[in-house]
């Protein structure tokens, strides 16, 4: 069995394996989509393939949609040319359920892949005219949160960015620039309305989105590149919305055991490739059963019905208490910990370290003892269930690929948000003491000692990507394990670092804190496993 339209033409083969094709005319659909667009979607990962995509699906069989998504990357190209055209821009779907059960779907709803390269002489093209045309009513994006920066780790422009500010919308290099770009198309040729929806797992995503667009636009009108009326058309909320939105659904890298799998049920199109750019992706993605997408409500020119086949829709204040009940305390917090300390403890796997009492006991204490105190109930979900089904079923399910490694990738990008939002919380809260945090300030002393790259034996290990480690190395200097404190001078810019942390932790009663957990971190081999216990023992 190969993953492309001509091989699909014999169901019976594929039944045989448990693998569901799609159950519409594909053919029709890709006609409609190219036709009259409704919806693009920029970034081409795995989370899309396995969510967005298989919502859109669900639409198609149940009658309710009659065109796909068009899929554009702007980033790395080569998951285009290596993982959709080659296979038609199908994709596997493989869902790995906490009951050892799995799910095998065939997943088609993709009409189009396109390279948002301005320099590709018929991709880019083509996406202009989709954005020229009238019915498109979303542009959504899964580029993960450094895709919304128009900043290096150190705070200056990127480059790419500031060549786009100065030279316009013609040829933009950035990836923001790009985007910005084709919604000056739109404006160009009718300032038709469009929603531009952010699906990446950041707080305020909608925001981060809007402010990165209005960036751009304000450089282009300042520079006599554009007139101000794209301005006007961008702040103007019945024309450009920037929904808020909150996604999750736990999606590894493509796994070597579902591979194996795979091919034994006969399926060969099973090569699991790394980019150029190291991005993991084959034609198959590999996730976890349970998903959620809570979206605000604001389409000015319509939107995809995917209420019905799943997906929550609400006003922006009940998305950001979703959003922040997961970001900041039910989930990803719990991973970021898990990732740290999996990675110092030598674990390879996200499951195999709830099967260690220590991790466990500390993951549950994060979440319900400091956490849960400042989650607001956002009505439409139960913090409380939320939690225990991530602790009891989720991040336990041992038949989920995921890797501390992989969680760890751009830490000090997701810190703000999964530990910062909750000292601040507390900071505000009267009734809550600051003092109360114990568990969260190891967990970021923990951090700390990750960045040694050496793990509680002793033994070296690559930390993961992350664009501040190259200054936070620098900062940390030839620090090892085993080498005697005081660590006030190293540790206090990092410490004291708002943009890492969402507040300067000195100032928050923490910094002196993280500075005592990391000493006893730091104490030479088995001090890391050593801490861990103390510490859960006295909280």
């Amino acid at each position: 069995m190969h993953l492309t339209d001509q091989d699909l033409s014999n169901p019976s083969v594929w039944q045989k394996a448990g693998i569901r094709l799609p159950e519409y005319d594909r053919a029709a659909m890709i006609r409609q989509t190219k036709q009259t667009p409704a919806w693009v979607h920029f970034g081409a990962g795995n989370i899309f393939r396995a969510f967005p995509a298989s919502l859109q699906q669900k639409l198609l069989e149940q009658g309710k949609a009659h065109t796909g998504i068009i899929v554009a990357e702007g980033y790395d190209y080569e998951i285009v040319e290596r993982a959709y055209r080659p296979h038609d821009n199908l994709s596997l779907l493989v869902t790995l359920k906490a009951d050892g059960s799995i799910g095998k779907t065939v997943i088609g709803s993709i009409a189009e892949s396109l390279k948002a390269d301005s320099a590709d002489k018929t991709d880019f093209p083509r996406l202009r005219e989709i954005f020229r045309a009238p019915g498109l009513q979303m542009a959504s994006f899964t580029i993960t949160e450094k895709g919304y920066s128009l900043t290096r780790g150190d705070g200056g422009t990127a480059p790419d960015v500031e060549r786009d500010f100065a030279q316009g919308p013609a040829k933009p290099k950035s990836y923001m620039g790009k985007i910005v770009s084709l919604v000056y198309e739109r404006y160009a040729h009718g300032a038709s309305p469009l929603a531009l929806v952010s699906l990446d797992n950041c707080s305020h995503n909608g925001t981060k989105l809007r402010n990165a667009v209005l960036a751009f636009a304000e450089q282009w009108v300042k520079n006599g590149l554009t007139d101000s009326g794209f301005l006007r058309y961008l702040k103007d909320p019945a024309k450009i919305s920037f929904p808020w939105s909150m996604i999750d659904k736990i999606t590894p890298r493509p796994d070597a055991g579902v591979k194996a799998m795979l091919e034994q049920a006969g399926f060969e199109d099973t090569g699991i490739l790394v980019t150029h750019k190291n991005t993991y992706v084959a034609p198959f993605v590999n996730s976890e059963q349970a998903q959620y997408l809570v979206i605000e409500d604001h389409f000015p020119n319509g939107r995809p019905p995917l209420d019905q086949a799943g997906a929550i829709f609400t006003d922006r204040g009940t998305v950001d208490k979703v959003e922040k009940m997961k970001v900041c305390t039910c989930l990803n917090p719990l991973h970021t910990a898990l990732a740290v300390f999996g990675c110092l403890l030598g674990y390879k796997k996200i499951s195999d370290e709830m099967k260690d009492a220590d991790l466990v006991r500390l993951v549950k204490g994060i979440g319900y003892r400091e956490g849960l105190p400042v989650v607001v109930d956002p009505g439409i979900l139960s913090p409380k269930a939320f939690l225990d089904e991530v602790l009891q079923v989720r991040i336990p399910n041992p038949f989920m690929p995921d890797t501390p490694q992989r969680i760890a990738t751009d830490t000090s990008q997701k810190l703000p948000i999964r530990f910062g939002e909750t000292i601040k919380a507390y900071l505000a809260d009267g009734s809550l003491q600051i003092g109360r945090l114990k568990l969260i300030p190891l967990v970021l002393a923990g951090w700390c000692r990750y960045l040694l790259g050496i793990d509680d034996g002793g033994t070296a290990f690559p930390v993961s990507p992350d664009p501040m480690y190259p200054t936070l190395k620098k900062q940390l200097g030839d620090l090892r394990p085993g080498d005697a404190g005081p660590f006030h001078k190293v540790l206090q810019p990092i410490l004291s670092n708002s943009a890492i942390f969402a507040v300067d932790l000195y100032q928050a009663g923490l910094g002196e804190t993280v500075e005592k957990d990391f000493a006893e971190l730091m104490a030479g081999k088995g001090a890391v496993r050593a801490t861990l216990r103390r510490h859960l023992a006295e909280s």
